[in-house]
């Protein structure tokens, strides 16, 4: 996990008028999340989803609006997202590059699959393409050991893949459409 700090007074957020919380998610979280627990804050994992599952990532306006109906901070609101790998604080490009450092992948020359895609795409980890279409990270296991190094590109697993490889296999996600999508699937 890697260590983040934590944003501080001067952060700048990007607000929109429209809340990303919409009034059916809204909806649905007072009237079959709450009703269920004792504490508001047991709500808080669902509500991360339902605007992670929209919208790609979690913003930080949103994070504010679900501490709101919540009636949590924004500060614990932040600290769980932040707590939680599956959770995108910053917007991810079209295309997920995930690739596998378990050390089966690691003994097999994965370090050179990253720097393929790091050269490639001129990102680093964590990072996403200024065009908005790739971005890059590396997962502890794919469960693919047997063929590895492998590469996940959206939801296609690659294995046994080469340096080599990489600019071709990039420039093929490039053309399909959307990975993951932003929004409904």
């Amino acid at each position: 996990m890697a260590w983040i700090t934590k944003p501080s007074g001067t952060m700048k957020i990007d607000r929109r008028a429209e809340p990303y919380l919409t009034a059916g998610m809204r909806k649905d979280l007072t009237e079959r999340y709450l009703p269920r627990y004792e504490r508001k804050m047991a709500a808080l994992l669902p509500a991360l989803h339902m605007v992670q599952h929209e919208y790609g990532w979690v913003p930080f306006q949103a994070m504010e609006e679900i501490a709101g109906l919540l009636e949590i901070t924004a500060a614990e609101v932040y600290d769980t997202a932040s707590f939680y790998e599956e959770y995108w604080l910053k917007p991810k490009g079209r295309h997920l590059v995930s690739v596998c450092r378990s050390i089966a992948c690691e003994f097999c020359g994965q370090t050179a699959i990253t720097e393929a895609v790091k050269s490639a795409l001129g990102i680093d980890v964590g990072e996403t393409t200024d065009d908005g279409v790739f971005t890059l990270i590396e997962l502890e296991c794919l469960g693919s050991c047997g063929g590895a190094p492998a590469i996940l590109i959206d939801e296609v697993l690659h294995e046994a893949v080469t340096p080599g490889q990489i600019p071709e296999l990039l420039a093929k996600a490039r053309t399909q459409s959307n990975g993951h999508g932003h929004g409904h699937h």
